[in-house]
C-alpha cells in the first residue's frame, strides 16, 4: 500500500469527525482522520500507513485526561476497537486484559472471580492502555505493583513486542511508552481472594472518591503531577484559587486539582487555567508543577507563541 488514501479506503477511516463527545471535558474540536481498528493487523497494517505517509498519529482512550484544541486534531485518531477489548485467566493468578479493556470493568471481572489486588482500579475512569502509559494509581495503589507485563506496537517499525514491567519504566503517572507506541494488552498479577472483600473494598474506594473528588461535572481528573512530598491539590488550595477561572473552566471548590468545565467552556479556556495557576504556583512557592493532563492539538498560549502539545 502506497498512498494515504488507499488506506483511508481500506481501513475504514472516517474524516472530520467530532472528538468533543469522546474526551470526559466534551470539548474540542474534530480529528481530521479518525479509526478505530478492529484487531492487531489492521491497528499496524493503518499506522503503519500513517508513519510512511507523515500522518501524525494519537491514541484515544476514554478521553478521561485528554483535553482536545477547538480546532481539533490535525491527523489520525486511533480509538482501539472491539478487538482489544478481551479478558481472560492467563496461567495461575494472571489476568491479560486488552488496552481498551475499561480500568472500572477490570476491577470487577477479578473480583468477582475470587481474585484480589485490582480492586483500586474501579476508581479510575480509563483504559488498561493509558493505566501502563501513565502508571495509573488510586486508593494507595499504583499499576505497576500489579502489572507482569505489556505488549506494545511501535508505530514506526510495525514491530509488536512483549515488555516487562521492568523495561517500561514505571514512575509517578510516568513510563517509557512514547508518543510513537500503542499498548495492545497488558498481564496483572492477582492473587485468590474473598470476592465480598473486594466488593466490600471497591465500595470504601468509590465512596472515597465521591467524598474528596468532584463528580457531576465535567473535568478530567487530576490536572497536575503531585510534586515531591507534597500535593498539587494542597498547594493550589493554600494560595486561595480555589473558584480561580478563565472563561468557563474553573478550579474546583471541592478540590483544587481538579478544573471543571461551565456552560459555554472552551479548550482554550482549560488551558488558559491551567497554565495560569501553574504559573502563579511557581511565582509565589518556586514549585513547578507537571500537567497530567494532555493537551493535543494547537492552543494560544500568552507566555510562548504558539504551540502544538501531543
Amino acid at each position: 500500500m502506497t498512498s494515504w488514501e488507499e488506506a483511508v479506503a481500506a481501513y475504514g477511516v472516517r474524516s472530520r469527525v467530532p472528538l468533543a463527545p469522546l474526551t470526559t471535558y466534551k470539548l474540542g474540536g474534530p480529528a481530521r482522520w479518525y479509526c478505530e481498528p478492529p484487531d492487531e493487523e489492521a491497528l499496524a497494517g493503518l499506522a503503519g500507513a500513517a508513519a510512511r505517509n507523515g500522518v501524525k498519529i494519537t491514541a484515544l482512550g476514554r478521553g478521561s485526561n485528554l483535553v482536545v484544541s477547538d480546532a481539533g486534531w490535525d491527523g489520525l485518531v486511533i480509538r482501539l476497537g472491539d478487538g482489544f477489548r478481551d479478558l481472560r485467566a492467563c496461567g495461575r493468578e494472571v489476568i491479560r486484559a486488552g488496552a481498551a479493556v475499561s480500568l472500572p470493568h477490570l476491577a470487577r471481572y477479578a473480583a468477582e472471580r475470587g481474585w484480589g489486588g485490582l480492586e483500586f482500579y474501579v476508581g479510575i475512569p480509563g483504559t488498561v492502555g493509558g493505566a501502563v502509559t501513565m502508571n495509573a494509581g488510586f486508593f494507595g495503589t499504583e499499576t505497576v505493583e500489579v502489572l507482569i507485563s505489556a505488549t506494545v506496537l511501535d508505530i514506526g517499525r510495525g514491530k509488536v513486542r512483549e515488555r516487562p514491567v521492568a523495561d517500561l519504566g514505571l514512575g509517578y503517572r510516568k513510563s517509557f511508552v512514547t508518543a510513537g507506541e500503542v499498548v495492545l494488552s497488558a498481564d496483572f498479577r492477582v492473587s485468590s481472594g474473598d470476592p465480598a472483600d473486594s466488593a466490600t473494598r471497591m465500595r470504601e474506594a468509590v465512596r472515597w472518591r465521591k467524598r474528596h473528588q468532584p463528580g457531576g461535572t465535567l473535568n478530567a481528573g487530576s490536572v497536575f503531577r503531585n510534586p515531591p512530598g507534597d500535593y498539587a491539590g494542597r498547594i493550589i488550595d493554600q494560595l486561595g484559587l480555589k473558584g480561580m477561572r478563565r472563561g468557563g473552566a474553573r478550579v474546583s471548590e471541592r478540590h483544587a486539582n481538579f478544573f471543571t468545565a461551565e456552560r459555554g467552556a472552551c479548550a482554550q479556556d482549560v488551558y488558559d487555567l491551567t497554565y495560569a495557576v501553574r504559573e502563579r504556583v511557581r511565582e509565589e512557592t518556586g514549585v513547578v508543577l507537571e500537567p497530567e493532563l494532555r493537551f493535543a492539538g494547537r492552543f494560544e498560549s500568552s507566555e510562548r507563541e504558539e504551540e502544538e502539545t501531543q
